[in-house]
């Protein structure tokens, strides 16, 4: 096989759409139909399947990704070696939720391309932790940041970075602050600002006004953390927040911290890849960088 053939498959596996896949190489259709039946003749399985006008992987498609993926990090490592180049270059595709990009990220990637100015940083947004691990498996990213309460059976390799404390916060002049504390009923008529569904900040809010049997009926949902925050320091409503998202606020006055005591679980910002993911130099770097940099600070 041909690393033009793997580099193929590895766009469409991962476009699922031929079409797109022949527009980003810029081959002919026919080119990618042929380098596909062709890989698929040479290993003697399909690796696609049409159900209706929609292209899935097989199983054997989903296991030859896997090894797709590590041949081509490998030839790419291969090159650079042997032409002698001093830096390592390529890319890394990371996702990331808009709050570790705004207030984590930035100290990571300005030492990072200090130290890699060659490779190239992809980020995508991953507003669900559950999205962000099939992307993992699925090989659309390299590597991701979520915030998640512990889970030591993950299929991903996991690593646990650090601790976040959230915060449940409104406008200073909120009527709940006379409260000495917050329970679950008292949320139930005030109007909730929320990330998209599936956001692990949102998520420990509705689960616990959920088990003391709380329904609140006033919902705004937002794309943006920095968006809910200034709906907050608005008095538009109340919102959980990771601390790093709020604590300048908070201490300037323009958000205050209200006592909540509801029954909430420790949430940890956490590093992932993939378990079977070919670890290159640049990757293996961002990772060391990451803990150095999170751990310490």
């Amino acid at each position: 096989m041909e690393t033009k053939q793997l580099v193929t498959f590895k766009t469409a596996a991962e476009s699922l759409n031929f079409t797109k896949t022949a527009k980003t190489l810029k081959f002919a259709q026919s080119s990618v139909t042929a380098q596909i039946k062709a890989l698929e003749k040479e290993l003697d399985t399909p690796l696609f399947e049409r159900l209706g006008k929609r292209l899935y992987l097989t199983e054997a498609g989903h296991q030859f990704k896997k090894y797709t993926d590590q041949m081509l990090a490998l030839t790419e490592e291969a090159q650079m070696v042997t032409r002698g180049l001093e830096e390592p270059s390529g890319t890394l595709v990371i996702g990331a939720q808009e709050s570790q990009c705004t207030y984590r990220l930035p100290t990571i990637l300005r030492s990072f391309k200090d130290q890699f100015p060659q490779v190239k940083l992809i980020f995508k947004p991953a507003h669900s932790d559950e999205k962000a691990k099939e992307q993992l498996i699925n090989g659309t990213l390299d590597i991701a940041f979520i915030m998640d309460v512990f889970r030591p059976k993950d299929p991903l390799n996991v690593e646990t970075l650090l601790e976040d404390n959230m915060k449940l916060v409104s406008a200073p002049d909120h009527p709940l602050h006379k409260k000495a504390e917050i329970l679950p009923p008292d949320l139930e008529d005030e109007t909730l600002l929320l990330t998209e569904t599936g956001c692990s900040y949102r998520t420990i809010l509705e689960d616990s006004l959920r088990k003391a049997d709380i329904h609140p009926t006033n919902k705004f949902e937002f794309v943006s953390i920095e968006a809910i925050k200034q709906c907050v320091i608005a008095g538009l409503g109340v919102a959980i927040l990771p601390e790093m998202v709020v604590e300048k606020d908070i201490q300037e006055g323009r958000i205050k911290e209200l006592n909540w005591k509801a029954d909430t679980p420790t949430f940890y910002t956490q590093i992932a890849w993939h378990k079977d993911k070919f670890m290159t130099i640049p990757l293996e770097a961002f990772i060391d960088l990451t803990r150095k940099i999170l751990q310490t600070s």
